[in-house]
């Protein structure tokens, strides 16, 4: 199926408008005076109307710097690093970047790796080192400056640039539908999590991969999905996708020649940190291997829920604690899930009626990780942020979701604080709820998506593009020949009328 716009209309022209399009949109704009008319929408048009500064792609970026902006606001009560009486935790404003900048040996001018191990993949060590070795050598001269202060600073000017490249990422891929990313420029988890820690390195780096696959280079989007896989592991999920849906395709060598790249980037960016330090470099692994079920998993509340049915003796474990008691097979299980769940996502491309778009199977993948990880801190919500606005740009599930994550990130602060002070600030039981709130909006958007992929008229993005402008090579592709004959084979009816096997 061709992809290519109808002479004389273009994508201004087709650009969808979620007053109109959007049942939750459109009804909330009955408070303002109801869905956007003839005139408003005029505004998008850059040929043959008049000319407006304030077109859509310039309001979100506008949103987005606003959003980011307010975040620095947010965190900026423990900029100067003095956190005394649990400031960090009573104004919601702990970061890891201020935090590590002195838990790393940054402010020793240590060198990552080299000097110390550090617990994250080694393109976020680079970058802390990067940007906080030159912050520790003009302290060094200058003693007066707070380095942590410039250091955080310093930061959130890259981080926030690294957003700012995302949703212009999600403009460039939607023309035809720039309100879509007003959900990641708007999102409440954005204005809380920007800088807690460094995920929108591989947020930005993973964006621009996707992008690259969209303008059917492979080579470039494997070599920039491989650097964000050596920031945070999780981009490199989307090559799972990726790789089902050119094998649906017939589009193989692509896929090949993307994890190819990607591979030889991971490896190539290791190399220097894991062959001279390699006790240094394996600290990440031997972490993530022993570390403990964590706050607000699935594990987690498994554990919640283990005290209240079998509150006797230490020695009537429930499973969950059981599982906390023995890190090895809680692995496994966790993996073996991830792996199931995965297994599950190339059934669903192989036997959907329609191919599925590569954001719908990427969400899917990333969401399945999170929920059977035993890990999912907070500033984990960013992961999911672009791939659910590129999924599934409906707002009204999506800001339910948004909603449960500031709940849990309310109710987190106050465990941390609760933990400080040896005085719980509200039940565990509240906290627990939370958790279950974001685990249970999480997968209700995975079982939306699952129903746009088997009803694809349902799609909204399908509403507005032909097939998928993520795909690259595999919009508009037809199903390859063995696949058309296997479906045929299948499908078909049975002689006398008789189920088809």
């Amino acid at each position: 199926m061709s992809t290519q716009a109808t002479p004389g209309i273009d994508d201004a022209e087709r650009s969808d408008h979620p007053s109109r399009s959007d049942g939750f949109v459109r009804g909330a704009s009955q408070l303002i005076g109801g869905p956007l008319g003839d005139h408003a929408v005029a505004r998008d048009r850059p040929a043959g109307s008049e000319r407006r500064f304030w077109t859509a792609v310039r309001i979100v970026l506008a949103l987005t710097c606003l959003t980011l902006a307010l975040h620095w606001v947010q965190k900026s009560p423990c900029q100067d690093g003095a956190w005394q009486n649990n400031i960090q935790y009573t104004r919601f404003c702990y970061t890891d970047v201020l935090a590590l900048y002195y838990a790393e040996g940054i402010n020793e001018g240590k060198v990552p790796y080299r000097d110390h191990p550090v617990e994250y993949p080694v393109l976020t060590g680079y970058f802390m080192g990067a940007l906080g070795l030159p912050v520790h050598a003009v302290g060094v001269d200058d003693p007066g400056i707070n380095q942590g202060m410039w250091f955080y600073n310093l930061n959130a000017l890259v981080l926030g640039a690294l957003a700012v490249v995302t949703v212009a990422v999600i403009l460039a891929l939607r023309r035809r539908r720039p309100w879509d990313a007003a959900l990641f420029a708007l999102a409440p988890a954005l204005l809380l999590t920007a800088t807690v820690n460094w995920d929108l390195l591989a947020v930005g780096l993973g964006a621009l991969g996707l992008l690259a696959w969209a303008r059917s280079r492979p080579a470039l989007a494997g070599v920039l999905l491989g650097l964000a896989g050596a920031a945070k592991m999780w981009p490199l999920f989307v090559l799972g996708p990726i790789l089902v849906l050119a094998l649906r395709a017939g589009r193989v060598r692509a896929a090949v020649t993307a994890l190819g790249t990607a591979a030889l980037t991971v490896v190539a960016v290791n190399l220097p940190a894991a062959v001279p330090y390699r006790e240094n470099w394996d600290r990440f692994f031997e972490l993530n291997s022993t570390r403990p079920i964590d706050w607000g998993t699935l594990w987690y509340i498994g554990r919640y829920l283990d005290g209240k049915i079998n509150p006797g003796s230490p020695t009537e474990q429930g499973p969950f604690e059981w599982l906390n008691a023995n890190i090895p097979t809680l692995n496994y299980l966790s993996y073996a899930l991830f792996g199931l769940a995965c297994l599950g996502v190339a059934g669903l491309a192989l036997l959907a009626p329609r191919r599925p778009r590569l954001a719908q199977l990427a969400f899917l993948v990333v969401a399945a990780f999170l929920i059977f990880s035993k890990v999912w801190s907070q500033q984990f919500v960013l992961w999911l942020l672009p791939l659910a606005v590129l999924a599934r740009p409906r707002w009204g599930a999506f800001l339910a979701w948004q909603v449960a994550e500031v709940c849990y990130f309310v109710a987190f602060y106050g465990e941390l604080l609760g933990s400080a002070t040896s005085r719980p600030v509200f039940p565990e039981g509240v906290f627990v709820l939370a958790s279950t709130l974001r685990l249970a909006t999480v997968v209700l958007l995975c079982v939306l998506i699952v129903r746009d992929v088997l009803h694809p008229e349902r799609d909204p993005v399908r509403a507005t593009y032909p097939d998928d402008p993520d795909g690259g090579i595999l919009d508009g592709a037809p199903d390859a020949p063995w696949y058309t004959r296997w479906r045929q084979r299948t499908t078909a009816p049975a002689p006398d009328g008789a189920a088809a096997t």
